[in-house]
């Protein structure tokens, strides 16, 4: 929870009344993106939840998506230790750079950003629409949850089996195999891996 006095506690003098912004995926982690702030933006942003900048070329406020619908809306927000520059996580609606990429930075992408973004591809797989009849998670989907329980329980064992032998490659291989399913059965469940993860977090704390 923030503080009343949060935004006039930033440093808005050593940042001559703009604050660097950087935009992170609440559950990826993936940087999305960096822009500017000023007090207006700032209060805009906490009060609609919508992640609101100063455009430094156009000389005015803007609301990131108020023409394309692709928000960024905050789910949290802190400032760094010189409170000189703000870290933003969001969710964001649909891809955030205007070059139809999910982040700016599409060329540096985190091991964890991967694993969300397969899991968003895996979950557009369900659609026929979205995917040619004959892909193998396609038809996995179509066969049931009976199928799909059971590929897990198979990947389980070949997994377990792996990991009695002296071999890290196989063992890696199969533990692949089982993650890949277990996020098919995930998926089809209408479950999200990050809904796994708060409970991890719970049991952690």
């Amino acid at each position: 929870m923030l503080k009343k006095n949060f935004v006039d506690n930033l440093n808005w003098i050593k940042t001559n009344g703009l604050i660097p912004t950087i935009i992170q995926h609440k559950i990826s982690g993936q940087i999305l993106m960096h822009a500017y702030m000023n007090k207006e933006s700032l209060k805009i942003t906490l009060n609609t939840k919508k992640v609101t900048f100063f455009s430094r070329t156009k000389k005015k406020i803007w609301t990131k998506g108020e023409t394309t619908g692709n928000f960024l809306i905050l789910k949290n927000i802190t400032t760094d230790c010189d409170k000189d520059t703000l870290l933003i996580l969001v969710e964001s609606i649909n891809k955030t750079c205007h070059l139809n990429e999910y982040s700016c930075f599409k060329k540096i992408t985190s091991n964890f950003t991967f694993l969300y973004l397969l899991e968003k591809y895996l979950d557009k797989k369900k659609e026929k629409n979205n995917m040619k009849p004959f892909s193998y998670t396609y038809k996995l989907y179509q066969s049931g949850l009976k199928r799909i329980s059971q590929k897990v329980g198979e990947e389980a064992i070949e997994t377990i089996i792996a990991a009695n032998y002296d071999n890290k490659t196989d063992f890696i291989e199969e533990t692949a195999d089982l993650i890949y399913h277990l996020i098919i059965l995930l998926k089809f469940k209408n479950i999200n891996l990050n809904n796994i993860i708060e409970i991890l977090k719970k049991r952690n704390s």
